[in-house]
């Protein structure tokens, strides 16, 4: 039987793959549930997209592979070892909202029949054949036939015409009602809710993310110790060869449009995109260090850095897949820590590297750090996607029970949605949203500005430490402690803020007024430029190397609190359109740390360190407001916009 699903999965995803969408449609065929198909009009029933998927979702773990090749005969879930319970995973209210108006978001004439219903027992007789009793109080769910024996409700009757949805009692309305058991949570303390694992389990999946975020992010900043090696071996100019740098930002900047949306897709989920595009990155960094020539090395680094780029576009998804908003800030905070370190230690191994092997081994040391970040997540690293988890849910379900009726909300929701809607999501909606809504373009444009300042430091650093003080390749990379040094002092008080402070200022609800959220940007503002004009006029040979390397530490400050607040505040003021903002947030800033790079060398030579530093300062003064009118305003400005939140 595994064999057959194996093979049969392989066969299908060989016929798929020619122009797979992912996305479906539900074709109407006069049942409630139609058949699905993919693009090319490849027919394909809901067994056999469960198996393409399932094999899909397989490949990101051993667990999942052991059950792929082997059958549901070891690690069996609960659900699997007595089947009676799937009747627990079954919500019956939105199993009810489906049959009255086709969605599981409730409507004012489905509250009020829920009220006059309250309470009371429905009685559906039909053809004398079968009784169904619904106890709503306490959500059991019993199908009595006329000898008392009973039997699951969703296993009695398979017709295409059900007059009642069985699992909540509520009648189907025949022009929009669906008749469809909604597999949702066993209810608020279900373990396999990301939000209810364990706090040494949620640590220890943060750290996993972080890992992964820190073995990429690195990869742009280590290469930049070999550069001047690369104008000597390609014979090229500096600024020629800083475009490894710029063109792996680049990359990691546009993947996000393309990896972002696909976690999201159920089906898939988070760790496939991970573990796929890094065996990809750490592949693809030997035709790096290989390379024969300069356009050569460009074009792997671009492509490297867009398929390294899931970790810095979903990474703070798979962190909020596992913290409640009044948490959140914590765990964003943790991998905020690990962004840092990538760029800050980049250049410290590489410059080491680079002195006795040359710029090649930037690149092996990058695929060694990337390569055992693979291993680990491969074989320890759990899915965080609620709606991917609750998706494998529903088909192990399926298959216990025979019952097609039993479906997620997630795979309710992309049924239904369009190429189109794919497209907007996208590519379209995270460029639009920077435009069309002022509150994401200004805090964008602040972001985007200090990322670039960030990956500036990687040419004005040489200028400073070599060309001033001395230092050589390895003791360059050293400078670089000061940041790392700066994010480390930040974050206990910063966390001190959240728990004493910020924590008390959520509702009952869990929700929190979202200008809340900017307080510690409105800090962090005043330490971009501070640092700025210490490190720009420090930087002689008259004063000690060390007051430099100080001042670059009041960056962390800033960028820490900057980047904690802002993400915080874009999810909490636009949720429902968080991935397509946080997204745009990626590209811009990603399109500014590419860019800033090319220029900075020449800008500093011809203004001075001094100079040079306090325009960028000055810059980083221009937009100190930001955050202080959106605190004031920013209330204001959401209420008159058609996609942030309104209700708080």
């Amino acid at each position: 039987m595994a064999s057959y699903a194996h093979d049969h999965a392989l066969l299908l995803m060989s016929k798929a793959l020619i122009d797979i969408r992912l996305w479906y449609d539900v074709i109407q065929s006069g049942k409630h549930l139609g058949s699905l198909r993919l693009s090319l009009d490849l027919n394909l029933d809901l067994n056999e997209l469960d198996s393409i998927f399932i094999f899909i979702s397989a490949l990101h773990h051993p667990g999942h592979i052991l059950r792929l090749l082997f059958g549901p005969k070891i690690l069996l879930y609960p659900e699997e070892l007595d089947s009676s319970l799937w009747q627990k995973y079954v919500h019956v209210e939105k199993s009810g909202l489906m049959a009255h108006h086709g969605t599981t978001k409730p409507d004012n004439d489905f509250l009020a029949e829920e009220r006059e219903l309250q309470g009371e027992r429905i009685d559906e007789k039909s053809s004398g054949q079968t009784k169904v009793e619904v106890r709503r109080e306490d959500r059991k769910l019993e199908a009595v036939t006329p000898q008392g024996t009973s039997q699951p409700a969703s296993m009695s009757d398979n017709s295409e015409t059900h007059l009642v949805n069985e699992i909540s009692g509520v009648q189907i309305n025949s022009e929009k009602g669906k008749n469809i058991y909604v597999v949702d949570w066993s209810g608020p303390d279900d373990p396999d809710n990301p939000m209810n694992w364990s706090r040494g389990k949620r640590f220890f999946v943060t750290f996993e993310i972080c890992l992964l975020t820190f073995s990429v992010y690195i990869g742009s900043a280590i290469y930049t110790a070999g550069i001047q090696d690369v104008q000597e071996v390609f014979h090229v100019g500096q600024v020629a060869a800083t475009l490894g740098l710029t063109l792996f930002v680049a990359g990691y900047g546009l993947g996000p449009m393309l990896w972002a949306p696909m976690s999201e897709i159920p089906q898939i989920g988070r760790n496939p995109v991970y573990i796929s595009t890094l065996a990809l990155f750490v592949i693809l960094q030997i035709p790096t260090a290989l390379a024969t020539n300069f356009g050569m090395l460009l074009a792997f680094r671009f492509i490297t850095g867009f398929v390294g780029s899931p970790s810095l576009a979903t990474g703070g998804a798979s962190i909020a897949d596992m913290y409640r908003p009044r948490k959140r800030a914590y765990g964003i905070g943790i991998w905020g820590i690990a962004a840092i370190c990538g760029p800050v230690l980049g250049p410290l191994i590489g410059g080491f590297v680079v002195q006795p092997k040359g710029w090649a081994w930037t690149i092996w040391v990058l695929m060694m750090i990337s390569g055992l970040t693979l291993i680990v997540l491969f074989f320890f690293l759990p899915e965080t996607s609620s709606t991917n988890i609750l998706y494998r849910r529903a088909v192990r379900l399926r298959k216990l029970t025979g019952n097609n009726r039993l479906q997620c909300e997630p795979e309710i929701d992309a049924a239904n949605m369009t190429s189109r809607d794919v497209v907007m999501i996208a590519l379209v909606r995270p460029f639009t949203l920077n435009f069309q809504e002022p509150i994401v373009l200004l805090l964008n444009l602040y972001i985007a500005l200090v990322y670039g300042i960030l990956y500036i430091w990687f040419e004005s650093f040489p200028i400073v430490f070599a060309g001033i003080y001395n230092f050589d390749l390895g003791e360059v990379g050293l400078a670089f402690i000061g940041i790392l040094v700066g994010a480390v002092v930040v974050v206990p008080p910063f966390f001190a803020y959240l728990y004493y402070i910020q924590e008390r200022q959520f509702n009952e609800a869990g929700d929190i007024k979202p200008e809340k959220r900017l307080i510690p940007a409105m800090v962090g503002s005043f330490f971009i430029p501070i640092c700025l004009f210490w490190f720009g006029w420090s930087s002689r040979e008259s004063i000690s190397w060390i007051m430099p390397i100080i001042g670059s530490s009041f960056f962390s400050f800033g960028t820490f609190l900057l980047f904690n607040a802002v993400l915080n505040y874009l999810s909490d003021a636009y949720p429902k359109y968080a991935a397509s903002v946080l997204a745009g947030n990626d590209l811009m800033r990603s399109s500014f740390g590419a860019g800033f790079p090319l220029f900075a060398g020449a800008m500093y030579r011809k203004l001075g360190v001094g100079w040079a530093s306090s325009l960028l300062a000055l810059l980083g003064c221009v937009f100190i407001p930001i955050p202080f009118v959106l605190y004031i305003y920013g209330e204001r400005i959401r209420k008159a916009s058609k996609r942030a939140r309104h209700d708080i």
